[in-house]
């Protein structure tokens, strides 16, 4: 997907190629709106864990770190924005529960109206499409005045696991440890461990494997820079140790990965 293109796509999509696509700890260059309709699951965005279900509206901005887990019953749609788009999104990811039936209603025939244009090569699609993704910018605006904010940072514990986050996702192809993080951070490593176990339902030193482990998939399934290059650019300095690390965690080695990806 280029950065310059209007995307609409499939929850079910997301996972094409590969469950893990959907579900690994990453993060796009560009914003990113979730629309479910149907089903549940659980969602870490900017540092915090929750679940979702039916109606609910995630917004993703570029550069956040945030994984989905979803079964084979969630739908809806994903809406990714162009970099440059000038349609005064949010600067902080969002989830709301919308429960007023007008409101979904009107999402729906928004991302509907979008996926037609989507699909076609009438006149004026692009501009039509850049119109229908200002409609999902003024939605998501009254949404926030309507509804409360589940990913909101009302406390220092949501505050300390947010910045974790952002900092991961800055230095994550480092070798820093979680004591750098949390020298960076003014806190322990215990603090800082008990904060992401509370908040995003995993220990720190999890986080920040899972993140690392995310782009090592990434990078193996669609590039094909040898394996020892690879843990290197992710600050792991012996390639043995990375391959038994995520051999342990995937499940595959890094080479059998790569082959089924």
């Amino acid at each position: 997907m280029g950065n310059d293109e209007l995307r609409l796509v499939s929850i079910g999509r997301m996972a094409t190629g590969g469950r893990w696509r959907a579900e690994a700890m990453r993060s796009y260059s560009v914003d990113l709106f979730f629309w479910f309709t149907r089903g549940q699951g659980r969602m870490t965005v900017g540092g915090v864990t929750r679940g979702f279900g039916a109606h609910n509206a995630v917004f993703i901005p570029a550069g956040t770190m945030h994984n989905l887990q979803i079964g084979g019953q969630v739908f809806g749609s994903a809406v990714f924005f162009p970099r440059e788009n000038a349609l005064n999104l949010p600067e902080t990811p969002l989830h709301l529960r919308v429960r007023d039936a007008q409101d979904q209603t009107e999402l729906n025939q928004i991302l509907d109206n979008l996926q037609r244009e989507s699909e076609s090569d009438r006149p004026g699609r692009v501009r039509a499409m850049h119109y229908l993704a200002g409609s999902i910018s003024v939605w998501l605006e009254r949404q926030v005045l309507d509804n409360d904010d589940a990913l909101a940072t009302t406390d220092a514990a949501r505050r300390l696991s947010r910045r974790f986050a952002q900092l991961v996702e800055s230095h994550f192809p480092t070798d820093q440890s979680v004591s750098d993080y949390a020298s960076k951070l003014g806190v322990t490593p215990t603090h800082l461990t008990r904060v992401c176990n509370q908040i995003m339902g995993a220990p720190a030193s999890e986080i920040l494997a899972r993140r690392k482990l995310a782009e090592a998939q990434r990078l193996l399934a669609d590039t094909k820079i040898p394996v020892k290059d690879i843990a290197s650019a992710l600050g792991y300095h012996s390639p043995a140790y990375f391959t038994r690390l995520f051999s342990a965690k995937i499940g595959l080695s890094p080479g059998a990965f790569r082959k089924t990806a």
